[in-house]
């Protein structure tokens, strides 16, 4: 697939269908809960937007990176949540109401404190004097019209038309699943001279960044009590990132336009689905012993 095509048109195309994918299974009492249900979402959203850069940056840090790689990371870091997070919460068991509703408010929340956390990075990895930077103002509404938008498509077609969202909703799931397979292959392939390296310099760094992450989100809610199914969807919403943004924010001529930024992402979307499906297996047969 041509380059500018992928990224230009592609990529941009695909976070739409996958965003309003997400927007189909929303309402706006998702968005209530946070009154309702005040402790479970403060806590899962603080550990979202703020321990998961942290953490992001301390890894990146660490690990001996490439500047450009250290700063995919950190735009990984900064993009939590997404709609296979929900998937991922409903086949461990785990409260899919919660991680809806932390998806939801992060996505809101995180157009704005997206290019706060990247352009802190790029000072940090690239240097002070990189003039590779986002434009606050323009990125916020990119990110709104790739995201926000379509969500909001979805809302509206789930609320004004059930049948229609109810009906299309599975269809749109599974091409979601196909553009993201689409789009990650893509990045990789066209970083294919590099990929071996790429894999063996970012892969553990990725894979260290999804399971730290995990294990101290389980843990949070744990200390919280929250009970079994929110330290479940908190452990799964804290853990698992939305890639397909990352990539679109590294890769997107109007954004960074960088695609070796967009490498981690493109590696952590492979691994992100081994470590959920291990959660999730781990998660249910727990879940059933303590109910034994």
């Amino acid at each position: 697939m041509e380059a500018n095509f992928l990224t230009a048109v592609f990529l941009p195309l695909a976070l739409f269908i996958i965003m309003l994918g997400m927007g189909l299974t929303l309402t706006l009492e998702d968005f209530k809960r946070v009154v309702i249900y005040p402790k479970a979402v403060l806590i899962g959203l603080g550990a979202q937007l703020i321990m998961l850069p942290i953490v992001g940056f301390g890894i990146a840090s660490v690990f001996p990176l490439d500047p450009q790689l250290a700063v995919g990371v950190m735009i990984l870091a900064a993009c939590p949540g997404g709609p296979t997070s929900n998937m991922i919460t409903f086949l461990a068991g785990g409260d899919v109401a919660l991680s809806v509703t932390l998806t939801a408010i992060s996505s809101l929340i995180t157009v704005f404190t997206i290019p706060l956390v990247i352009n802190l990075s790029m000072q940090r990895f690239l240097g002070e004097g990189t003039t590779l930077q986002l434009p606050f103002l323009s990125t916020v509404l990119q990110i709104a019209v790739i995201t926000l938008l379509p969500i909001a498509i979805g809302m509206i077609a789930k609320r004004y038309a059930p049948g229609l969202a109810d009906k299309v909703d599975k269809p749109v799931k599974w091409l979601s699943l196909f553009f993201l397979a689409v789009v990650i292959t893509g990045v990789l392939l066209r970083e294919r001279n590099n990929f071996v390296s790429y894999v063996i310099d970012v892969g553990w760094v990725t894979l260290a960044l999804n399971v730290v992450t995990m294990v101290l989100g389980f843990a949070i809610a744990t200390l919280t009590r929250l009970g079994e199914k929110s330290t479940t969807a908190i452990t799964i919403e804290v853990g698992i990132q939305n890639g397909t943004l990352a990539i679109a924010i590294a890769s997107t001529p109007a954004l960074l336009n960088t695609p070796t930024m967009a490498i981690p992402a493109a590696i952590y979307s492979l691994l992100m689905f081994v470590t959920g499906a291990g959660f999730a297996w781990w998660a249910s047969r727990r879940q059933g012993l303590l109910k034994a």
